[in-house]
Parts: structure tokens; C-alpha cells; sequence
């Protein structure tokens, strides 16, 4: 089989072109990327594979014409392809709108015109926005920030597919860990950044704000096992565990005691996000099982050159 992986070069997307060239059904993966946040660690270091296995294009999720050049020969997509900037989500709405909303439609339309057998759409939590409530995949949507918005309209492109069994939508967590393309504006690597050479952490609001998160090793796990398992055409959260960022902060503190730390507007209680870890995907995958948060941590400070 032939896979297409739309923001291949990114963050979850490098790891994860790793995990599918290692599935002995694959044929060829396409890693179709801008490299707009000028990342080419993928390129870089030790071979991920003997032989003619990857290809990569430099493309435009918004290029029509060459969307369709590249779908010729596809059997499966994976879009990753997406502007995502924590905690700036609420910030340049143009391109959020352009990217994961028109990007996503192009792709749609696209696919169906070409006989591609199934899309895996990476979507976010996000677009449930706030709840003092455990939501899942029957809550209603409500995103408050802009990068909740464009995710929330392009799984709406998306669903036309589901209709037709040709698509799977995952809302993943906050993704954290170890890649060679890392992001550290997320909120857990950037305190083990801050950690690791600051030996301060900032904090935004009180702290007391909880989200759902997942290791980016679990969900590239938890995505390779789609391509091989028969999952019916839906909706699905991926998630692994809900913290708040006290939480995090004990636990960067539990493995670095002299560690300080900084409250920003400490007296705003931003948005609280929890989503229930039952997972309705786990009737159809041997999900990944997740380690002890303060176990990744340290084999993630252990990753940094000094």
C-alpha cells in the first residue's frame, strides 16, 4: 500500500512517517510538506529505511493541482498538514481559516475525485472549547479560539467522507515529547525546556486549568495501528491523561527540587478542558498504554544535549 502524509515533516508527522515505514504492508510513504516552520529534521541523521520507501514533496496544502498530481497512486492519507501555535491559538485568524479550514476542504476534494480508500484526519480537543464536564465524542462542540474554529470547520469537509466510510477523524490531546522536530510552545515541553536550561517554569493564569494530553510516541503509535485494523468510519478522542498545570509543575519539581517558578496573571482562571479516557477507540485498537508522566519526563530531560 501507498501512503500520503500531508505535514510529514512536522512534529507528530516525522515521527510518524518512522512508525509507517516500518509496517511491512507499506509499500511507499509520500511526505507531502511546505517546511513553512522551516523544520528539516526529518531529512537529517540516521536512515529511516534502506531503499526507495519515502518520497518527499515540497507542496502547499492549499496547491490544488498539485494535491491532485500527488493523490495518483494513493491508497491511504494521513493529514497532519496544519498551523498549530500554543498558546498564540487565538491570534492570527487568517491563517489558522486558510490552512486548517481551506487546506483541509482542498484535500477533501481532492480525495474525491481520486480513489483513495480511506483519509486519517487529525483533529484536536480543542474543539469542544470549555467544560467543567468530562466530554467525549458527544459533546457539543463549542471552540473558543480560532485554531478551535478552523478545526472544528474542516472536520465538518471531513465528515462528508465519514458518510461515505472513506474517512476516520481523531481529536487528539495536547501532544507532548520527544521528536526530532520539536515544538516547545506546547505546554510540557516547554516547561522541560524551562526546566532543563532555566531551572524556572512560567505560568500562565492560576494554574488550575486542566487539559488532555497524550505522548507523541502513543499517538503515532495509536495512528499506525489504523492502517492495518478494521476501525469503523468515525469520530474518535485520543487522549491518555487529563492534567492540570499545577500538576505538571509537581511533577518537573518531584525531579528537579531546586526548580522555581512564575505566575503570569495569576489571578485568571482560563478554560478547563477534560476528556474522558474511556476511549471508544479502544474497542477496535490495542491502544498504547501510557507511562507515569514523571517516568516520561525524565527520559525526556535526558534527551536535551546538555
Amino acid at each position: 500500500m501507498n501512503i500520503l502524509v500531508t505535514g510529514g515533516a512536522g512534529y507528530v508527522g516525522t515521527k510518524l512517517v518512522k512508525e509507517l515505514t516500518a509496517i511491512k504492508e507499506v509499500n511507499k510513504v509520500v511526505v507531502y510538506d511546505n517546511l513553512s516552520r522551516g523544520n528539516y529534521n526529518l531529512f537529517l541523521g540516521e536512515p529511516i529505511v534502506l531503499g526507495e520507501k519515502i518520497e518527499f514533496i515540497q507542496g502547499d496544502i492549499l496547491d490544488s493541482r498539485l494535491l491532485h498530481k500527488t493523490l495518483d497512486g494513493i491508497d491511504f492519507v494521513y493529514h497532519l498538514a496544519a498551523k498549530v501555535t500554543t498558546p498564540f491559538a487565538n491570534t492570527d485568524p487568517h491563517f489558522y481559516e486558510q490552512i486548517n479550514h481551506w487546506g483541509t476542504a482542498e484535500l477533501v476534494y481532492a480525495i474525491e475525485k481520486n480513489p483513495v480508500k480511506k483519509l486519517f484526519h487529525l483533529s484536536s480537543t480543542s474543539v469542544y472549547g470549555s467544560s467543567d464536564q468530562l466530554v467525549n465524542e458527544t459533546s457539543n462542540l463549542n471552540p473558543r479560539t480560532f485554531y478551535g474554529v478552523s478545526k472544528m470547520r474542516a472536520e465538518k469537509h471531513v465528515q462528508r467522507l465519514v458518510d461515505q466510510d472513506r474517512a476516520i477523524i481523531i481529536r487528539s490531546g495536547n501532544v507532548y515529547g520527544y521528536s526530532k522536530s520539536m515544538r516547545f510552545d506546547a505546554v510540557i515541553n516547554k516547561f522541560a525546556f524551562e526546566t532543563n536550561f532555566h531551572k524556572k517554569i512560567t505560568i500562565q493564569g492560576s494554574g488550575k486549568q486542566n487539559r488532555a494530553f497524550i505522548h507523541v510516541n502513543d499517538l503515532v503509535h495509536d495512528l499506525g495501528l489504523l492502517l492495518t485494523n478494521n476501525v469503523a468510519a468515525d469520530v474518535y478522542n485520543l487522549v491518555s491523561k487529563n492534567l492540570s498545570i499545577l500538576e505538571l509543575v509537581d511533577v518537573f519539581k518531584e525531579i528537579k527540587p531546586d526548580l522555581e517558578f512564575l505566575f503570569i496573571d495569576q489571578h485568571l482562571d482560563l478554560r478547563n478542558i477534560k476528556v474522558n479516557t474511556d476511549l471508544k477507540l479502544a474497542q477496535y485498537l490495542a491502544l498504547a498504554e501510557s507511562k507515569a508522566l514523571k517516568e516520561e519526563m525524565k527520559l525526556f530531560l535526558e534527551t536535551f544535549s546538555y
